[in-house]
């Protein structure tokens, strides 16, 4: 199977599980909900879903149990794009292109949207994997998804992010802004799926985690890269909207081709985190190669 037939296979996978959770149109309050599933089914590329799945893959979890953490992160994933998009934030237009979700519904709407989703992830994960793993395992990982989630995590990055906008910053502040903004659910959704293993053992748990945190940073690096180079239909979103916002990027610190460079150490260090593992971790090994290579 290529990476893009398993990828195809986990993200319909991850949507029967989203579309069964998040409420229908017909049910009050209507607009909200309607806002909230809008904003899952856009076209997304399900890449940290994806990553739950590749990770439990990787140490022999049965694949039904990585459903509800892969729909716990995209729902996060979701609602931080919502928020990122808002006008005291970024104040985007177009997401994967189409209308952002204040662009196409209203600002309140947009923010309430994005609050509940926060919400149903972790509803999401305490009840459908009741019965299926221990509470305690299951408090592992809501602790987990919400460290990554919080100040320590994606919406501390978002913090610094704001506060870098016209500044100069160092290499080293960009890589802990990114770290925390885009790294930590990326990391956290690799860890998500470790943790529903069969194979776990503390030594895998680290190896995974720091594979996470070199496809994050490079992750991150790529979209800055392709921010620069990419256009806005390919993108989905508007083109040139960091350097407009004179937010510091991995390019304008160190250039294009350096840019390029440090994502293709990141991915090997990534498979060099690997090389423990068997066969099974081939998908993580591609992912890492899809994310430094992506279009969009």
């Amino acid at each position: 199977m290529t990476l893009q037939e398993q990828m195809q296979q986990w993200q319909s996978s991850v949507d029967k599980v989203l579309e069964h959770w998040l409420p229908k149109t017909n049910i009050e309050p209507f607009k909200l909900h309607e806002a909230m599933r809008y904003s899952i089914f856009n076209g997304g590329k399900r890449v940290r879903p994806v990553l739950v799945y590749a990770a439990g893959q990787a140490l022999g979890a049965n694949a039904r149990l990585l459903d509800h953490p892969a729909a716990a992160v995209e729902c996060i994933h979701a609602y931080s794009l919502i928020h990122d998009d808002l006008p005291a934030m970024d104040n985007d237009d177009l997401r994967r292109g189409k209308p952002t979700c204040h662009r196409a519904f209203d600002e309140a709407t947009a923010i309430l949207a994005g609050d509940a989703l926060q919400a149903l992830a972790f509803h999401i994960i305490s009840n459908g994997l009741k019965d299926k793993l221990s509470a305690q395992q299951q408090l592992e990982m809501i602790d987990m998804l919400a460290v990554a989630s919080g100040s320590r995590g994606m919406a501390g990055g978002q913090a610094m992010d704001l506060a870098a906008v016209g500044n100069k910053i160092t290499e080293a502040e960009l890589e802990n802004m990114h770290i925390h903004k885009t790294g930590a659910l990326i990391r956290a959704s690799v860890m998500l799926g470790a943790m529903c293993g069969k194979q776990t053992n503390s030594d895998l748990l680290d190896k995974l985690d720091h594979y996470g945190k070199c496809i994050g940073l490079a992750f991150q690096i790529r979209d800055d890269i392709l921010d620069e180079i990419s256009d806005t239909e390919t993108l989905g979103k508007t083109q040139g909207a960091d350097r407009a916002l004179d937010k510091p990027t991995y390019p304008a610190i160190l250039g294009l081709e350096a840019s390029r460079e440090l994502a293709r150490e990141l991915c090997t260090d990534a498979h060099a985190t690997l090389d423990d593992f068997g066969q099974q971790a081939d998908t993580l090994r591609k992912i890492a190669m899809y994310i430094i290579d992506r279009t969009h």
